[in-house]
């Protein structure tokens, strides 16, 4: 996989925290459940190397599972929704798709219809059931703005004034920018600020 895509996999997941957890149970960078990082060898879920490696392994189980008939292009959303919502459920958003007339092997068929999964006359036409398909729509949508970003910002070049083999956060040249709020910092920013000089 793209490097690029795969960190803007662990920012939608995680916006890059290593420790992060959720109220679901799921853990670290790349926001795994027990079940999984077990079925991927994870032993630490928040350790960073561990997750990133056991998401694009998980990652990489879904992709081979997609379909054939999807084009090559478009697999990665198909997997990227499973890797939230489920194999099966983006499966049945494929099948209601497919029912409603739409293409099941078009990503922008199928996201249209991720939605519907949340509406009883339609998840109850399901082999999985209820879904939160529109989060699972939302969230590919993000990591591909994220994806997009990331690749124009790696590929901008350093202007020659910039030294980049010496980079630290610089403090506001007026503080009372910050005062007055025209400026608004987090006490996290700040302590952060310190560990990079």
């Amino acid at each position: 996989f793209d490097w690029r895509l795969i960190a803007a996999l662990a920012y939608q997941e995680s916006h890059w925290k290593p420790k992060a957890k959720s109220p679901t149970g799921v853990r670290g960078m790349m926001m795994l459940t027990l079940p999984t990082a077990k079925s991927v060898g994870v032993t630490d879920r928040l350790n960073p190397e561990q997750s990133v490696r056991g998401g694009v392994e998980y990652l990489r189980r879904i992709v081979a599972r997609v379909p054939d008939t999807i084009n090559e292009h478009e697999k990665i959303w198909f997997a990227l929704a499973s890797y939230n919502i489920g194999y099966g459920h983006m499966m049945d958003a494929r099948r209601l798709t497919k029912a409603q007339g739409g293409d099941p092997n078009a990503w922008a068929d199928v996201k249209d219809r991720l939605p519907l999964l949340r509406q009883k006359r339609y998840y109850s036409q399901t082999r999985y059931g209820y879904a939160r398909g529109d989060e699972a729509r939302n969230y590919v949508e993000n990591i591909r703005r994220y994806y997009q970003s990331i690749i124009g910002h790696v590929s901008q070049k350093p202007s020659i004034d910039e030294d980049t083999d010496d980079l630290q956060v610089i403090p506001p040249l007026n503080p009372e920018l910050l005062i007055s709020g025209a400026v608004e910092t987090t006490a996290e920013e700040v302590s952060g600020a310190s560990d990079v000089t």
